[in-house]
């Protein structure tokens, strides 16, 4: 299992808002949600939720932090290849979380120095839901019966 690339960045900053307005003078990025200590921004003709994630550096609900690196997603195309990966970070040792994201299936992990990474599928815009829970435990088992161990994600597709 290989991963499609990149998915998205996130970064802690001193202050999110103004973090956007720099990205979007910069490079274009347009704003998608807004959150108390947070901003998730995309590319005009990104087809993810977001291309790059601002949360403020010791805001509520985060841990101390510098300004800095938060973590990079890498996308996988199926939710066969996430419990394949899955079930290589745990034996490794480097999974240290999993999350439903509504829009995404995740694992966060560490690698030899800390650094924060997630493996991610992305649910295909076509079976996605708007109304569905976010923010909850990762069920990947009811995922799989849900849409398919060998459906595409967003970024396979």
């Amino acid at each position: 299992m290989a991963t499609l690339g990149l998915r998205h960045a996130v970064l802690w900053v001193t202050d999110p808002d103004a973090s956007a307005a720099f990205y979007h003078q910069a490079i274009g990025l347009q704003t998608k949600a807004t959150y108390e200590n947070a901003v998730f921004l995309s590319s005009p003709e990104s087809p993810t939720d977001h291309d790059l994630g601002l949360f403020k550096a010791g805001g509520k609900g985060a841990p101390t932090r510098h300004v800095g690196l938060y973590h990079l997603a890498w996308e996988v195309a199926t939710l066969a290849d996430l419990v394949e990966a899955k079930a290589r970070l745990t034996e490794m040792g480097a999974l240290v979380g999993e999350n439903n994201h509504g829009m995404s299936r995740s694992l966060y992990c560490h690698d030899p120095d800390g650094i924060e990474f997630e493996v991610m599928w992305e649910v295909p815009l076509d079976l996605y839901d708007e109304s569905d829970p976010s923010n909850v435990p990762l069920d990947i088992d009811a995922d799989i019966a849900r849409f398919g161990a060998d459906t595409p994600g967003r970024g396979a597709a």
